[in-house]
C-alpha cells in the first residue's frame, strides 16, 4: 500500500507540473513557459525555507515546557528513536480543538505541534499513534511535497486568471480561440485544486501506514482518529486557516467527510478501516 501511495503522489505531482507548463506555454509561448517555471522555483524556495516558522506563528504555538509536558516530550523522543530520526521540537497550541500537525523541511529541523485539546482527549497509546503519524510526515518529507503541490496549484490559478483577463481585453478576433482560453482558464484552477487535494489525501494514508509501523500499533492511531473525528465535529477550530488545513491530522474545521474530490483529508472511516486491517 505504501509504494502505491508513493507512485500515486509522483503521478499527481507530475500532472500538476504538466498542467502548469501547458498553461504557461498556451498563454505566452516559450516566454510564458519560462516565466511559469521561474515563478515556481522562486516561490518554492521561499516556502521551503520559511513555511514552518510561518505556520507556527499563525497558530501562536509555543515550545512545550519539558516539565509541564513531560509525557508529551517522552512520547516524541521515544517515537523519534523508533523512526530513526532526530527528535523534533515540540510545540503546544492553546486551543480546545483536539488536533496536531508536523512542519519543517525535513527530519533535521522538524517540529510537532499539539493542541491543548488533544492532550486532554487522548490517552497515552492514542497520543503515541498521533505523534507517530506526524513523525511519518516528517520521515516521508510530506511537508516538502505539500509545499510543492500548493505552490504549483497557486501558480496555475494565477496564470489562468491572467489568461482570462488577457482574452477579455485582447485583440484576438478568433472566437474559437477566445472561447478555448476562457474555458481553460476556468477549468485549470479547479483541476489543479483537485489534484493538490488528492496528493494531500494520498500522503495522509501513507502517514497512517508509516506511523502505525513505526510504533507497531495501528489500533492506537485508529482509536485516536475516532475520538478526533468526534472532537473536531463538536469543537471545530475557529482560528484555522483553510490554506493550512491539510497540515493537521484531521480537518480542523470538521473531521466529517465532505465531497471527496474537494476534501483535504481522506474519510475518517476509511482511514480507521485500513488501520484496523493492518498487520504489523
Amino acid at each position: 500500500m505504501g509504494i502505491g501511495n508513493q507512485v500515486k503522489t509522483v503521478l499527481l505531482l507530475g500532472s500538476l507540473a504538466g498542467l502548469m507548463l501547458v498553461i504557461g506555454f498556451l498563454v505566452g509561448g516559450r516566454q510564458g513557459l519560462f516565466i511559469a517555471l521561474t515563478i515556481s522555483i522562486l516561490i518554492n524556495f521561499i516556502t521551503y525555507w520559511f513555511s514552518d516558522k510561518i505556520v507556527l506563528f499563525m497558530y501562536k504555538a509555543k515550545e512545550a515546557d519539558k516539565k509541564h509536558h513531560a509525557q508529551l516530550h517522552s512520547i516524541v523522543e521515544s517515537v523519534a528513536k523508533k523512526a530513526n530520526i532526530p527528535k523534533p521540537k515540540v510545540y503546544i497550541i492553546e486551543n480546545e480543538t483536539p488536533n496536531a500537525f508536523a512542519t519543517g523541511r525535513g527530519p533535521s529541523n522538524a517540529a510537532v505541534a499539539c493542541t491543548t485539546g488533544i492532550m486532554k482527549l487522548l490517552n497515552k497509546e492514542e497520543l503515541e499513534g498521533v505523534i507517530a503519524h506526524e513523525m511519518a510526515h516528517v520521515k516521508n518529507r510530506d511537508i516538502l511535497v505539500a509545499t510543492i503541490a500548493a505552490t504549483i496549484a497557486s501558480i496555475i490559478s494565477y496564470v489562468a486568471s491572467m489568461a482570462r483577463w488577457g482574452a477579455y481585453f485582447g485583440n484576438d478576433d478568433d472566437g474559437a480561440n477566445f472561447l478555448a482560453v476562457i474555458i481553460l482558464s476556468i477549468l485549470a484552477p479547479i483541476i489543479a485544486i483537485i489534484i493538490q487535494l488528492a496528493i494531500s489525501r494520498s500522503r495522509e494514508y501513507l502517514a497512517d501506514e508509516t506511523g502505525a509501523k513505526i510504533v507497531k500499533n495501528p489500533k492506537g492511531l485508529a482509536s485516536a482518529l475516532s475520538k478526533l473525528s468526534n472532537g473536531c465535529a463538536a469543537k471545530p477550530m475557529k482560528s484555522a486557516n483553510q490554506a493550512t488545513a491539510s497540515l493537521f491530522i484531521v480537518n480542523p474545521f470538521s473531521a466529517k467527510a465532505v465531497f471527496s474530490l474537494f476534501s483535504t483529508h481522506p474519510p475518517i472511516d476509511e482511514r480507521i478501516r485500513r488501520l484496523n486491517q493492518m498487520k504489523v
